[in-house]
């Protein structure tokens, strides 16, 4: 008998989908999947697939045990694990089934890197990604929020005649998890994107997927900047790689309490005039997120929710810019 694969279920809860997807992988699985059933868009089931000669009963009790705490901060318990055993021929097509093209708003289309665009969505702008990383596949609503954010400022800019798309501005990404959001900016036209992620798997899977959708290197002819650069790292690598000029948009698609410890450096991340956007927090930490941006200078602009989430969209505050 060939080698074989524990399969691994468990509800996954809006909550703790983020904190799981950035979890498994630390923990040495890297192979997860998350399905959506369209008739039941709330209830998320996170699928893993882990090799049977490197996870005998005591290292998956072991990783049961890592992975509870993590709904402490929600005050929920994590859900029941249910294991199941695969023969080695059906894993890959397994896993691989469920993926999916998933539109997002009305202009962008995520793409698991082994798919064909649809037919149905071959006017959206493409982002292909490679789910292995489990570092954000478009799929959490904290990532879509941002993403229908982005689309948003794309069409305001548009509507007020001040170009196609984010076309010239340049995009900070703390926090940049899978590079999806980047990946977002670019394909709506920004000019470059410069990300950080303290997480050295993050980086890693960042420049994968920039490689995956043309984006990770010079410019087509060798002229100009690089579309999208990542450093390992937090607020300070990201100012560094900016090179000490402030970005037009800042994305931060990270949990509420760390987006509140780096306000102090947003000031040198985000340029007077710009536009962050940041999600990661759940609806009932907003208020007090407001209140902590505009003691720091900053305008809250918009507050949107989805699912129990919530993204702000910020601005220096008139008297301070």
């Amino acid at each position: 008998m060939g080698l074989g694969w524990w399969r691994l279920e468990m509800a996954a809860p809006a909550e703790l989908e983020e904190s799981l997807l950035w979890k498994l992988p630390l923990l040495g699985v890297s192979r997860v999947a998350l399905q959506h059933p369209p008739e039941a868009p709330e209830r998320r089931l996170l699928l893993a697939w882990l090799p049977e000669s490197d996870w005998p009963a005591r290292e998956r009790e072991q990783l049961e045990r890592a992975l509870g705490p993590l709904g402490e901060p929600f005050g929920l318990a994590l859900p029941p694990i249910r294991w199941q055993r695969q023969d080695d021929e059906d894993w890959s097509l397994s896993w691989k089934s469920h993926w999916r093209a998933d539109p997002v708003g009305q202009r962008l289309l995520v793409l698991p890197a082994w798919l064909a665009v649809p037919e149905e969505h071959a006017g959206r702008l493409v982002i292909r990604i490679d789910p292995g990383s489990a570092f954000g596949t478009g799929s959490h609503p904290t990532t879509r929020l941002c993403m229908e954010a982005l689309e948003a400022l794309a069409e305001e800019r548009e509507a007020t005649g001040r170009g196609t798309g984010l076309q010239g501005l340049r995009v900070a990404d703390l926090g940049c998890g899978s590079g999806i959001l980047g990946l977002a900016a670019l394909r709506l036209g920004a000019a470059t994107v410069a990300a950080a992620d303290i997480d050295p798997l993050a980086e890693r899977a960042t420049r994968e997927n920039a490689a995956l959708n043309g984006l990770g290197g010079p410019v087509e002819g060798g002229e100009g900047p690089t579309p999208l650069t990542v450093r390992q790292g937090s607020a300070e690598a990201l100012a560094e790689l900016l090179g000490g000029q402030a970005a037009d948009l800042l994305l931060c698609n990270i949990l509420a309490p760390v987006i509140e410890a780096l306000l102090p450096c947003f000031v040198r991340l985000l340029a007077p005039g710009g536009v962050g956007l940041l999600s990661g927090l759940l609806v009932d930490q907003a208020p007090a997120l407001e209140r902590d941006l505009n003691v720091a200078g900053w305008q809250v602009e918009q507050r949107i929710e989805q699912d129990r989430w919530a993204l702000l969209r910020i601005r220096t505050a008139p008297d301070v810019a």
